[in-house]
């Protein structure tokens, strides 16, 4: 719905939640899926769930994980009707109605006609809003719940001020959880001078999710906040010791300083050549259009040009690519 969702929905690609737990014995084609998807390799993962769920209907966490696979690949439908079969396996289970909701946001934000549009906004909120009265803690949940209510028109089932409540709710839970909803929300009415100020507090009260961390991160490169950066690699690295994205986050904050360009490159082609592809994490292109910049910024246009270009390759729409070569063509 949202954030990637553009600007009618809101959040819906914001990674979160955890397979729920089963009483059902997982199959070895389970685990084969698991391994898969966590490597990227979604056409095999999906190959292997397929089989898992054959061998067990009723296992919701192998439905769920399937969403989550055909959401990477942008198939909604199939995202969808898993999704489905995970609540109708178990309709007590809150982080399958929150993917659910995410699967028909992401379909919502691609179709072009408005009624189905709307239809779908709709059942998203109402998937957001079961997930959240299931599961008071599901913070995910209730994030990408108030994202979608900051960001969506009330002719969709959105509206700021049913936001606030959960917005109080979450920061008597946890400190950064709230602090990090109040900022997403005006981050969404463009109101960054706010934003900025919940996002800083977010940081300051240790927050325990890597993807709340890495969402102020994605902000942060945006708006060219180095210092916000450092902040952010510094945050994930405690939470998420083995989590790539600190790296990809501190070599932007070195480009965008002009500081120390070997760290910064090696930083940049580490994430690069390391990290999954998958929601939630820079895509490889976006490193090397901040290669880009860093070589940019040493006049050595040659290898500027030469990773904006394989950015562009990689990612024929990636904005910081397209304006690094305008800018080379122009000089």
């Amino acid at each position: 719905m949202v954030k990637r969702l553009n600007c009618v929905l809101a959040g819906l690609f914001i990674t979160g939640g955890v397979l729920a737990a089963t009483t059902v014995k997982q199959e070895p084609n389970f685990e084969a899926g698991k391994r898969a998807y966590e490597a990227s390799e979604y056409r095999n993962a999906i190959l292997a769930l397929l089989a898992a769920a054959a061998k067990e209907p009723q296992n919701g966490d192998v439905q769920l994980l399937l969403a989550k696979t055909y959401l990477e690949l942008e198939e909604h439908d199939p995202a969808i009707k898993t999704a489905e079969r995970a609540v109708a396996i178990d309709p007590r289970n809150s982080v399958y109605h929150e993917w659910l909701g995410r699967a028909y946001g992401e379909k919502a934000d691609k179709v072009a006609w408005p009624p189905s549009k709307i239809s779908l906004a709709k059942k998203a909120g109402k998937e957001f809003e079961a997930a959240v009265q299931l599961d008071a803690r599901n913070y995910s949940a209730r994030q990408v719940l108030i994202e979608f209510d900051c960001s969506a028109p009330g002719m969709l089932g959105g509206g700021e001020e049913k936001a606030l409540p959960h917005i109080k709710q979450l920061a008597e839970m946890d400190a950064a959880e709230g602090h990090f909803a109040a900022g997403n929300c005006r981050r969404q009415k463009n109101d960054f001078a706010i934003a900025d100020e919940e996002f800083t507090k977010a940081l300051e009260s240790h927050p325990k999710s890597a993807e709340l961390i890495y969402d102020i991160g994605d902000y942060a490169a945006k708006h060219s906040q180095p210092e916000r950066l450092e902040a952010v690699a510094d945050s994930g690295e405690r939470v998420a010791p083995g989590d790539p994205r600190a790296k990809f986050y501190r070599g932007v904050a070195l480009v965008l300083k002009k500081a120390n360009p070997e760290e910064a490159e090696r930083l940049l082609r580490e994430y690069a050549s390391k990290a999954p592809v998958r929601s939630g994490y820079p895509r490889p292109a976006t490193a090397h259009a901040w290669l880009g910049r860093l070589y940019e910024g040493q006049n050595k246009m040659e290898e500027a040009e030469k990773e904006f270009e394989v950015a562009r390759k990689l990612d024929p729409k990636n904005k910081l690519a397209q304006e690094g070569l305008k800018r080379l063509k122009k000089g």
